[in-house]
């Protein structure tokens, strides 16, 4: 029989779905090189998702139909395009952004209570993702709600892997990004001088990005971002709320913030999945694939190996951090990782700054968000604020 008729499980399961997390950890000891009808073939170990980040000759990021830039592509036409976009996340640009994301950090953070309870998700994670993103990219404010509405379309199609709701998903987010160029080449000399405005300088090959190019970057950027940030400032909260005793250390060394931030989110992954293409014939754990054969690349899963992390649930700041593949390896690296660091970090030093305390709700359980989310759809929290020095 062939093997890709045999479904070793359901991504989509009630089950699965119910603790993502816990069912991930469940097929990598039973199957760890898994097929379903959903996700195709699934890599479950860090050694086989390591394995094919490296070798992009035999393991091809040309996954879509669609120009995905430049996530989707591979050597030599992904290097020119990385070329552009890398400056983009530089220190320089870092720094400039930091004061502009803090203000957008304390001004969310002002309106939690001042002691009592709040749903996180929607009082904070979420605006922030859309705040931060869009201040960082000089995109206007009546763009949040569009964006918000459309990152939850998006979800619910590609969970429901409905093909014509994701095409309309996706015209509607070009929809948006064709009139942000549309608006600046209106304006001339006097467009925005933002990250936008500036990729439309940009010159691939002697000539300048087309709009579709553009798109495609501003696509990949937003999609990654406002997903992964929101899940991450949720799981982060919901982490230290569970662990008192770290937030107190974190509260006097916030120089640890960046590898605890690491950590917590290597335990619980804040991007499920990621996708390849077999370029050409290959073996993986004694299943053999034929050219062409689709892969998914559980993230949250492999870094999650306790052939690599020991006891997955254990925090420790000694890690070594070139095993965590929290923002992947190889030459597909995510770009944006300073960026999301950044504001990781700032939001994060914000929230244990203002508040003395932050616990969970006793009697009240976070409900977890679905693939292709991770983290939390919703999240109880009680905060009580600092007190006030005299």
């Amino acid at each position: 029989m062939d093997e890709k008729l045999k479904h070793d499980w359901d991504p989509r399961s009630e089950a699965v779905l119910t603790d993502q997390i816990a069912a991930y950890d469940e097929m990598r000891h039973r199957c760890p090189v898994a097929h379903s009808a959903y996700l195709n073939w699934s890599l479950f170990r860090h050694e086989d998702v390591v394995r094919a980040l490296l070798d992009h000759e035999t393991f091809s990021s040309a996954v879509s139909s669609h120009p995905a830039v430049p996530n989707g592509m591979d050597p030599p036409q992904h290097t020119g395009y990385r070329r552009i976009i890398e400056p983009y996340f530089n220190a320089e640009r870092m720094a400039t952004f930091e004061p502009v994301c803090r203000a957008v950090a304390a001004a969310l953070v002002d309106k939690l209570p001042d002691a009592g309870e709040t749903e996180f998700m929607a009082a904070l994670a979420e605006d922030y993702s859309l705040q931060a993103q869009s201040a960082f990219l000089g995109w206007p404010s009546d763009l949040h709600e569009p964006l918000r509405r459309w990152v939850r379309k998006n979800h619910e199609a590609t969970l429901a892997r409905d093909r014509t709701a994701m095409e309309e998903v996706a015209y509607e987010f070009d929809g948006y990004i064709r009139d942000l160029l549309a608006t600046r080449r209106a304006a001339g000399v006097d467009a925005p001088d933002d990250i936008t405005t500036s990729l439309m300088h940009e010159q691939i090959a002697g000539r300048p990005l087309d709009d579709e190019e553009i798109v495609s970057i501003l696509r990949n950027w937003t999609v990654g971002e406002l997903s992964t940030i929101s899940a991450s400032v949720g799981i982060l909260a919901h982490y230290l709320a569970a662990h008192p005793e770290l937030q107190q250390q974190l509260r006097q060394q916030t120089s640890l913030l960046p590898a605890a931030i690491d950590e917590i989110l290597r335990m619980h992954a804040p991007l499920i999945a990621n996708r390849r293409i077999t370029a050409r014939p290959v073996e993986i754990a004694g299943r053999q694939f034929a050219a062409g054969e689709r892969i998914t690349l559980m993230w949250a899963s492999a870094n999650r190996d306790e052939e690599v992390f020991g006891n997955p649930d254990e925090f420790r700041l000694d890690r070594d951090p070139s095993k965590n593949l929290l923002y992947g390896a190889g030459i597909h690296v995510c770009p944006g990782a300073p960026l999301a660091r950044l504001e990781l970090r700032i939001i994060v030093e914000a929230l244990l700054a203002r508040h003395s305390r932050i616990a969970l709700v006793p009697g009240k359980e976070a409900v977890n968000a679905v693939y292709p989310a991770s983290g939390f759809s919703t999240l109880p929290l009680w905060f009580e604020r600092m007190a006030e020095p005299r």
